[in-house]
Parts: C-alpha cells; structure tokens; sequence
C-alpha cells in the first residue's frame, strides 16, 4: 500500500508539472514504476495516466491547436510512435531502462544549462524531430523535450504551441497504447490498481496543481523540475529495471 501512496504523490505533482510545462508524467512516473514492474511493464502501464491527463489537457485547450501544425507534425509522430512501440516489444526491461535514463540525463542537464530553451529546429528538421520524438514516446514514453524543441521552428504563439503539443502527444498515445495492449495485457491486468492510483493523481494534480505551481518563478519551477529529471535520470541508469 506504500507504493500506492508514494505511486499517487508522484502522479499529483507530475499532473501538476505536465499543466504547465507539457510534459513530465512519463518521467516521473516510469522510473518509480520500474521499480516494481520493470521499465518495459513500467511504460506500457504509465501510457494509462499519461492518456487521461493528457486528454484533460487537450480539452482544456483544444480551440487554440494549430490544425496544420497537426496534421503534418502529427503523423510524423505518430508514424514514429508506432515505430517505438513496435521496437519496445522487442527489446528488454534493462535495455530500456538505460535509454530512458540516458534520455532523462540529457532533458535534465539541458533543462539546468538552458539548452533546452536554446534549442530549435526548421520546419523540415522539425518534422523529421517530430518523428525521433514519436519514436522515444512509443520506445520508453519520454518524447516531451524533444517535441518541445521542433515544434519551435513551427512559429506558434504561446496558446497555440501547447495546445498543439498536447494533441499531437494524444496522437502519439493513440497508436503506441494498442501495441502495448496487445503485448501485454495480461501484465497490465495484474497492475490496474497502480495504474488506477497514477490516473487519479495526474488528473488531480492536472486540475489542482497548476494553479499552487504558477506561483512559483518560471526559472525556479523550470530548474526544479530539470534537477528532478537529471536524478531519475542518474538513477535509472544505476538500477534500469531490468526484470521482466
């Protein structure tokens, strides 16, 4: 029951990071969950909470989706998704573990250095980093900093960019979830109350948890945030996951 618990608190603060950054409920939560699961369960049972909060979010921001950023930058995406997942059954718990983790050192160290804010892609490279993103997204769920960075090039306001962003993070969980389904459907049975514990937190901390965090300075929030990232990140690469 105590990882229950600990599986909600993280679930309510990635929720509440997610609202406002974009991204970070797949890397918050897939390192806690590998330590029970595994990496390969872990992000097949995270893409649950991850479809719920991010559905919430579209919903919530959907008038302002640039639907031409969408429909190209969207099926890169989700060609790549569908990729990853493929490849994510394939591969073991511990292999995917120290990419996510490798993944989560380099969103956390250029989150810190400000790289993250530095870096952008043109619209042909942007599209081509639409699709690497869909390809980490469906491999190990972590596709948000990348996004992030190509849909830059893409000359979006601020409303226009997360609200894009969302849905195109819908699109990639659309077609990487069936493969896990189909894959592992019989674990993911066996996990429904974790599962069922990190929706409720995303989705709380999505609609309580935005309002409390936007009292915090945007550059503290984005360097506690980074700083989080960085050491799962660091603790993914020392202990992967690697039962399955």
């Amino acid at each position: 029951m105590f990882f229950h618990i600990a599986v909600l608190i993280a679930a309510l603060v990635a929720g509440a990071i997610a609202s406002i950054a974009g991204f970070g409920i797949g890397s918050i939560l897939t390192p806690l969950l590998a330590v029970r699961l595994g990496t390969k369960l872990a992000v097949a049972a995270v893409s649950f909470p991850h479809i719920a909060g991010t559905l919430l979010r579209f919903s919530l921001v959907r008038r302002h989706v640039d639907r031409r950023v969408l429909v190209t930058f969207g099926i890169t995406s989700a060609a790549g998704g569908l990729a990853g997942a493929l490849l994510h059954t394939w591969f073991k718990s511990a292999v995917l573990g120290y990419i996510l983790g490798a993944l989560l050192v380099f969103a956390g160290l250029s989150g810190l250095t400000g790289l993250a804010a530095r870096m952008r892609f043109g619209r042909s490279t942007g599209l081509l980093a639409g699709a690497l993103s869909g390809v980490f997204g469906g491999l190990v769920g972590n596709q948000g900093g990348i996004r992030s960075a190509a849909l830059m090039g893409f000359d979006l306001n601020k409303e226009a960019f997360v609200a894009t962003a969302t849905a195109i993070a819908l699109v990639v969980d659309l077609f990487r979830m069936p493969v896990y389904i189909a894959a592992q459907w019989r674990d993911l049975l066996q996990t429904w109350p974790i599962i069922l514990f990190a929706a409720a937190g995303v989705l709380a901390g999505t609609v309580f948890g935005q309002p409390l965090l936007r009292r915090i300075p945007e550059r503290t929030f984005r360097a506690v945030v980074s700083a989080i990232i960085l050491a799962l990140g660091i603790a993914m690469l020392l202990h992967p996951g690697g039962h399955d």
